[in-house]
Parts: C-alpha cells; sequence; structure tokens
C-alpha cells in the first residue's frame, strides 16, 4: 500500500490543535516532511513516529510504597 501524505490542515486535524502547531513543527525541523513544489506534506508514518516519540507512560507506583490518602 502507498504511503498517504496528509497537508498541514489534515495533520493539525488529527493532533486536535490549530494549523499553527504544525508549521511549528515543520519549521523547527521536529518533523520529517515532503516539499512538493510550494506545498508541504506529511506522510502518517512520519506523523506516528513523531506521536509515539513524543508519548508520555504514566506512572506506576512501586509496591508497598503508598501515598497517604
Amino acid at each position: 500500500m502507498a504511503e498517504r501524505y496528509l497537508s498541514v490542515a489534515q495533520v493539525a486535524e488529527r493532533l486536535g490543535t490549530t494549523e499553527r502547531f504544525p508549521r511549528r513543527l515543520i519549521a523547527e525541523r521536529r518533523i520529517t516532511f515532503v516539499k512538493v513544489g510550494r506545498h508541504v506534506r506529511i506522510a502518517e508514518s512520519a506523523l506516528s513516529a513523531y506521536i509515539d516519540a513524543n508519548t508520555v507512560q504514566p506512572r506506576r507506583h512501586r509496591s508497598g510504597l503508598r501515598r497517604a490518602a
């Protein structure tokens, strides 16, 4: 299956942000992108990699150590 490329607007929608945020990621070279003429496209796999790299896992409590309620 061919890679799907997303516009800045589509990336913003998927991230639940305004278009300004993915444009900043592009300007700061924090996400991989492709220039098609004057248009910028982001591969779905690059977006998934960005999300995976920036996902914060919840803390796990050590057994035996509990917080006082």
